[in-house]
Order: structure tokens, then sequence, then C-alpha cells
């Protein structure tokens, strides 16, 4: 977005994109615009009538009349109650609905990004969008654009009145008036900057605590307490100078706008006085009254005005980031067509060239076949590309060139979602959400029964260790599994994978620091899973090697060897002779 329309205090093009979020509510919104007009008439027909009642009644001592206006000054005042309550229930109901719809637009938006992109973004900025930005665009319905309307509505009409009830005492108000027009408008435009400084500082500090809390072991581990709280004040420093800055804005105008309202008030007594002493035609003590009272009803709305405009401006900041997001064009493209097929499960890599960054390649020419029902060991040192492998199968990155086939088929002709039902993949850092062991597994799929998930687990060995915990398959595991070991995770994992089914299996086996009752468990997991499926193994253990149909040598992005255990063993110098002596054997004599 350019510099000059950020700039703007409405961004019409910006504001467009926002209102057709209000189209599905457009009766809602139109109602709320009628009770804005009846509310404004209402709320200045009060104090006309208290001008009535003082020159036609309590001066001439007309106690019946007075009863009668009196009377109508109290319905006129329900009246007002009545629609002060529907604008302001209405304009808030409109503005939570459209908030409701617009975050589930972002939320599914944001659910199609490829890895790529949450690579490079940080979380806390995302959630700050998600939750703080769209929540704060709520109030351009609730407190800024309608309440805006309203007092412009509101001032238009009490004008009219003063113009028509008495020019003179009107020169006097009006007199004063450009003076608080062009103190708004310029506290308008510095609180415009000031919040969008807020807006940056609160993002800045979302994603601090965000990474800081995720991370917490590291900085504790390596002591860094000290350095990771100063980083943090000097954060929080800047968010609390950011806030101080609106403060001080407003310290300087509304007692500015405070005083303009005091002096007209005392003019209006001076002139409207001297003429009623006077006797002069036109003034009268009920005149008087009036423009007192509609002086504050001219002058309020303006220093109310200039707050609803922070708020519509804060709004308007929320909706530029929030639109940012919604413009970010970085999923991977869904133009498959092909589902709803019975898949036999060959995968075959052919000549794929891959690169997480630009001329820096990470896979050069992979090619290698798996035929229905093979397993195939991939192994490596650390930065080989064997986990690439797992991200490219899955479609979290697209490739630079080559083709990965499903049945002879290439997988981007396959619907995106219908594929990855179709890969089964347990990874060696598990993912647990802050939620029960049986939601973990079934990823809160309601045709996958508790009984399914305990038959499965009784068949891969892991039903004893989930029932001996409390609630057994009902415990909450807590935020990333916290509650459970490596080895637990990783059998969560597995059985997560075992009851969907999958034609493929893609396992990136976890690593030798687990005990060796879980080492036993998940190699039982493993040998069921993979029965009768394609399987693609990241492999760590020497019991997955050796039970592999076949194996394939990664060495910085190239394959340069292949074949089963026994055939690689016997080659001279072979690169997988040489990983298995230091890497495999050792690892197998640790434990």
């Amino acid at each position: 977005m350019d510099k000059k329309s950020a700039n703007t205090v409405l961004d019409v093009s910006l504001f467009k994109r926002l209102m057709s979020f209000v189209r599905p509510y457009k009766k809602t919104f139109v109602f709320v615009l009628i009770s804005a007009v009846l509310l404004s008439g209402f709320s200045t027909l009060s104090p006309y009538l208290l001008k009535v009642t003082i020159d036609d009644y309590i001066t001439l001592k007309d106690y019946d009349g007075m009863l009668v206006l009196i009377a109508l000054m109290g319905i006129t005042l329900l009246l007002e109650v009545v629609f002060q309550f529907m604008f302001i229930y209405y304009a808030n109901w409109l503005g939570q609905h459209v908030i409701y719809d617009l975050r589930n637009t972002l939320y599914r938006h944001m659910l199609q990004f490829k890895m790529a992109y949450y690579d490079t973004s940080a979380v806390g900025r995302l959630v700050t969008r998600v939750v703080g930005d769209v929540e704060t665009i709520s109030g351009i319905f609730s407190q800024g654009l309608f309440m805006i309307i309203a007092d412009l509505l509101k001032m238009l009409i009490v004008m009219i009145v003063m113009w028509s009830v008495s020019w003179k005492l009107s020169l006097i108000v009006f007199a004063i008036l450009p003076l608080v027009l062009f103190a708004t408008r310029q506290f308008q435009k510095a609180m415009k900057t000031a919040f969008d400084d807020v807006r940056t500082q609160v993002a800045n500090l979302n994603s601090f605590v965000q990474e800081r809390i995720s991370g917490m072991s590291i900085v504790q581990l390596f002591g860094r307490e000290k350095l990771e709280s100063a980083a943090f004040r000097e954060i929080n420093d800047k968010h609390r100078k950011a806030w101080l800055k609106t403060v001080w804005y407003n310290s300087i105008f509304f007692p500015i706008a405070e005083l303009s309202t005091s002096i007209t008030i005392g003019l209006l007594v001076w002139f409207g006085g001297l003429n009623v002493i006077a006797e002069a035609s036109g003034i009268t003590l009920g005149v008087i009254f009036l423009f007192i009272q509609l002086s504050q009803m001219l002058f309020r709305p303006l220093r109310q005005i200039a707050d609803k405009f922070n708020t519509l401006q804060m709004g308007m900041v929320a909706v530029r980031r929030v639109m940012g997001i919604l413009d970010t064009d970085e999923t991977i493209p869904n133009s498959g067509h092909v589902s709803q097929k019975e898949i036999q499960g060959t995968l075959a890599f052919e000549e794929v060239h891959f690169s997480y960054k630009k001329d820096e390649p990470v896979l050069h020419g992979i090619s290698f076949t798996i035929e229905p029902g093979e397993t195939v060991a991939v192994v490596g040192a650390t930065g080989a590309g064997k986990s690439t492998l797992i991200n490219i199968l899955s479609r979290f990155y697209e490739i630079d060139s080559g083709k990965v086939l499903l049945d002879n088929r290439s997988i981007d002709q396959y619907e995106r979602s219908w594929l990855r039902k179709q890969i089964g993949v347990v990874l060696q850092d598990v993912f647990l959400f802050a939620d029960s062991i049986y939601n973990n597994i079934t990823l809160w799929d309601a045709s996958i029964s508790e009984e399914d998930v305990i038959a499965a687990a009784k068949k891969i060995g892991v039903h004893d260790f989930i029932s001996s915990l409390p609630d057994g398959y009902h415990f909450n595991v807590k935020e990333r599994g916290g509650m459970l070991s490596t080895g637990q995770r990783q059998l969560i994992a597995f059985l997560r994978a075992y009851v969907m089914q999958p034609k493929i299996l893609v396992l990136d086996e976890a690593t030798s620091s687990i005990d060796t009752h879980a080492e036993k468990l998940i190699q039982k997991a493993t040998n069921e899973i993979t029965k009768g499926k394609t399987s693609l193994v990241i492999a760590h253990r020497l019991a997955t090697v050796q039970r592999a149909d076949r194996i394939v040598v990664l060495d910085k992005g190239e394959i340069v060897e292949s074949g089963t255990h026994s055939e690689l063993l016997k080659l001279e110098d072979g690169y997988y002779k040489n990983l298995y002596e230091v890497q495999f054997v050792t690892a197998s004599q640790a434990v």
C-alpha cells in the first residue's frame, strides 16, 4: 500500500474491502444508520422543548401548559433512550459479526500457506493479526464509524436549530468553532502516527514473548535470563513510550477543547444577558438556556469525534495489516482434480531438484521408486536432504524441477487435501495439541470412535502405556505434549498415523535419546504399521535399516548408493558401509 493512502484519514479502497464483509448484514447496517438519524433528532428536540417551556409557559406562569411540555420532554427522552439502546447494541452486534467472518476468512487463508511462509514469519506477529488486530477492527463499527456519523448528524441539526433561533448567538458559537476544528484535525493527524507506532510495538512485544516462552529451555540452559530480561525491558520500554505519546496528545487536546466550550458559554451568557436586560428582540432567557445546551452538544461531539477518529484509525491500521495477510499469495497451487481414487501405492521420484532458497540447492536430481508394499529406508548424514523428501511428498514445498509420481501420476494432479490423507506421516519432532490423547490421535475426526482407537492401540502395542496414564485416552497432554516423554509422543504419532489407515507411510524415526522400553515399543509399532504399505523411512535405527527392502543413501542432496543392507556392506569403501560402522553399529553398542 502506498504512503499516500496510508496517511489519509480513511483509505477508501481499503474501507470498501472491509465493507464487503458487511453485505450479509446490510439490513442491520441500514437500521443502525436510521437509529443514528433518529437519535440525533430526539437529542436536539429535548433542549428546544426546554426553551419553549421557559419562554412560553414558565415566564408566563402557565402551569397546565408547562405540564404538557414536560410530558413531551419525557416522551422525547424515552424515545432517545430506546434508540440509543438500539444504536449501541446493533452497532456492536454488527461489528462482532463482521470480525467473526473476517477472522474465519483470515484463518482459512493462513491454513493454505506453504511452509516456506511460516519459516520466515514470526509466530507472535501472526497471532497479533488473527487475534488483536481483528478485534481492533470491531471498534470501527462499535465506537468509530457509526458514532462519527451520529455525531456529525447531531452537529448538523444543532447548527441548523441555532441559526434558525438566533443568528447573533450562532455567530458567537461559530467564531469559536474553527479553533476547535483545527485542534481536532491536528490531534487526529498526530494520533494516527502514534497509533501506527503502538500497533507496531504491540506486534514486536507479542513476537518476542511468544518466541522466548517457546524456547524457555534454551534461555535457561544457556543462562540468558539476565540478557533476555534486559532485551524485554528495551522492547517493553518502546511499547510504553508509544502509548505515552498518545497520552501526551490527549493531555493537550482535551483541555483545549474544554476551555473552548467554557469560553463559548461565557460569551453566550454575557451577550445574551445584555440583550435580555436591554429587552432586545429575538433573545430570551429560554434562548440563552437553549444555546448553552446546544453549544455543549456541538463541542462535545467534536471532542468525541477526535476520540472516535482515533478508534477508526486504529481500526483501519488493523484492517491494513489484516488485508496484507489476505493479499499474501504464499499458497501452493491446488489445481489437482483427482480424488476418491483407489491408489496402489507406487511412489517415484524422477530427477527431483529442490532448494529452500534460490541458488542454494538441497536436492540434485534425486531418482528412485518405491513399489506397492515395499519399505525403503533413506540414510545419510545430517543435512543430506532426507527430511526434505518428506516435505516434498507432503507438498509443503514445490520442487524446482523433476517429478514426484504416485501411481504414475504427478502428485500435483491430485487434490491436495485428499493426497495428504493418503500419506501417513510420523515426524521425529512430534507436535501434540494441548488436548486429550484421544483428540490428538483422531485430530477431532468424529468418524473415528474411541473403540477404533483402542483397537488400533492394542494392535501396535501402545494400549498399556496409554491406559497407565491418568484418565487414559482422555489424559490432557498440555501444550506441545509437554506431559509426555519424547518416546511417548512418538508412540502417539505412530497411533495417529495408524488409525488414519493411509496407503503410504512416511516415518522420520525418533533419535536414540529415548529409553530402551520406548525403543522396543516404537520398533514394534513400526513393524506393525508398515505391513503391506508403501513405506518411506528416514532411518536412525539399525533394526530398521536391516529390515528395509531397500536402502537409499543420500550425501549432499545426491543418491550415492542404493541396494539392500547386505549388498551395500559388500561395497569396498562404500559410503553406507562407513556410515554403518561409524553410526549404526556404534549406536547399537551404546544401547
